[in-house]
């Protein structure tokens, strides 16, 4: 079938350098055949622009392309804007306007947002407010089945794109940029995203716009920063790009992810946001429900809540299995470090960890020999979730907050490595952009998994994986399919990121004398003890 693809030209800057942008089109032209039109970001005009825009706008001269600019971002080139709605400024030369959707014959839809974010009310006349930017989305995102934009264009940078991303050289985006920019564009969920303003070219790595196991797949966005027209750096300022109309495309090709797409940069806004997840259809199933699921090897599915049903009988505890060889971590083995232990339970006990990252590090560890959360009998998992409670208000009453992780892989008995962390050292959403960050680095795909979901949603008995969980019921998720570095839990925790104690990332270099273990044991028994439910049941 048909499917109209748009050549396009973006570019930053001009700042009045009409005969430098529109001179490098006409090479382009000559040499790679016409392009529809030129998008053009930033500061289209200079404070000395006068005598070359006169040529244009007396119509002297014409624009070799129809260009598309947006308006101004500071008081000085106000005046080259007479209407605030957009109009044509001259023979091929459009002002789209302070805000708004444009739609070519080709059904390609670009949203706009002109001049720079407001830092006062009421607004001067080329910034924006948060106002104009509810606005545009809600024009938006009224559509039925709105699935994003094609394009978007604004001047300023949104806020955060540089989190989990290529990095973007000598500009901290944690303080430049825009706020709402970033609002919006995790809201349209354009395909491209092109800005300027901040003389520097930068293209970062594609990025998802769904979370994933919780949501459909949709398109990615690709973000592009564009620089100054004849900057003497050599730095881009010019992007050709073709462009098939989303409305055009096959929604399997649409929704493809490239191999290097990250996660989305403005995670934080997306989860402030009313949840809006897209209906699913009859032939798909909720992607948590089933994801990561080996069963249709065997030939039949395994029902959400994670247990075979074959009857309505209640299920049996099952015995754990035992271990092959000697466990240094149940109970009964003479291999356990007794000292180490500060709380036994039914069904689990409490130890702290041999070389822990902090004093007050503890293992949550079974009784009998399991391998991994998604080996427990229910009583075991039940007990489990109570340690987890204690331990949050204890930790809590100390002004911390757990970070919990399970390595299953290359080990044989589970461990539950819980480990505090300052309340006013890091939030909890620092603590996940850590590990996200830290594993995109070394290609590890840790994902975000629905809070209320069970782990044995997504894992099944056997299968290796990472895991970790905040005390805020956050969860993140990596199947292992490969090598896995043993000490990855430790590193992120004790990088510069988070407790920022690198030395300690491998716990042989933390290992302490046993009566000095002993002690911190007692301590921790001590403070532990009005939490500890394993004294009064």
């Amino acid at each position: 079938s048909y499917r109209a693809v748009s050549r396009r030209l973006a570019c930053g800057d001009v700042e009045g350098r009409l005969e430098a942008i529109f001179g490098r089109v006409r090479t382009i032209q000559a040499k790679s055949g016409r392009f529809d039109m030129l998008l053009c970001v930033g500061n289209f005009f200079g404070s000395t622009s006068e005598a070359e825009w006169a040529e244009y706008r007396t119509g002297a001269k014409k624009a070799p392309i129809p260009t598309y600019v947006l308006g101004a971002n500071n008081p000085d080139t106000l005046s080259f804007f007479p209407d605030v709605s957009g109009c044509e400024l001259a023979e091929n030369i459009t002002y789209l306007g302070r805000r708004g959707v444009y739609s070519g014959c080709s059904g390609l839809q670009i949203a706009y947002l002109s001049g720079t974010e407001a830092q006062q009310q009421p607004e001067p006349a080329h910034c924006f407010s948060a106002k104009d930017v509810a606005e545009l989305k809600t024009s938006l995102l009224a559509a039925p089945n709105f699935r994003g934009v094609d394009i978007l264009l604004t001047s300023p940078w949104p806020r955060d794109v540089g989190t989990f991303a290529n990095s973007t050289g000598e500009i901290d985006t944690k303080k430049c940029g825009s706020k709402l920019v970033a609002d919006l564009a995790a809201s349209l969920k354009p395909r491209y995203h092109f800005a300027a303003l901040e003389k520097t070219y930068y293209e970062r790595l594609p990025y998802r716009n769904h979370m994933v196991l919780q949501e459909t797949p949709q398109h990615v966005t690709r973000f592009i920063a564009l620089a100054d027209v004849g900057n003497t750096s050599k730095k881009k300022y010019l992007y050709a790009f073709s462009i098939v109309p989303m409305s055009s495309m096959d929604p399997a090709e649409l929704v493809k992810q490239p191999q290097d797409v990250t996660e989305n940069p403005y995670r934080k806004l997306r989860k402030e946001a009313p949840k809006s997840k897209a209906p699913l259809s009859a032939e798909e199933e909720p992607a948590c429900q089933f994801f990561f699921d080996l069963s249709k090897h065997q030939g039949k599915k395994r029902p959400s809540d994670g247990r075979e049903r074959g009857d309505s009988q209640p299920k049996q505890a099952k015995k754990p299995p035992q271990p092959t060889g000697p466990c240094w971590f149940c109970l009964a083995s003479p291999e356990v470090e007794k000292h180490l232990v500060v709380s036994i339970g039914t069904h689990c006990y409490l130890a702290l960890a041999k070389g822990g990252l902090s004093p007050d590090h503890v293992l949550i560890l079974p009784i009998g020999h399991f391998q991994s959360v998604v080996d427990l009998s229910s009583e075991v998992l039940e007990e489990v979730t109570k340690y987890k409670a204690a331990l949050k208000e204890f930790f809590r009453s100390k002004g911390k907050r757990y970070v919990l992780f399970e390595r299953n892989y290359r080990s044989q008995h589970l461990q539950l490595q819980v480990i505090p962390v300052p309340l006013d050292l890091c939030t909890s959403e620092d603590i996940k952009e850590a590990f996200i960050t830290q594993a995109q680095e070394q290609q590890i795909e840790l994902l975000e998994i629905p809070e209320h979901s069970d782990l044995a949603q997504v894992a099944q008995p056997g299968m290796p994986y990472f895991y970790v969980e905040l005390d805020t019921g956050e969860k993140l998720f990596h199947r292992i399919r490969g090598r896995f570095p043993l000490q990855f839990g430790r590193c992120v925790l004790a990088s510069e990121a988070l407790l920022a104690q690198p030395q300690r990332a491998d716990w042989r270099q933390c290992a302490a004398q046993r009566p000095e273990e002993a002690a911190q044991a007692r301590a921790f028994r001590r403070d532990f003890e009005p939490f500890d439910f394993s004294l009064r049941d």
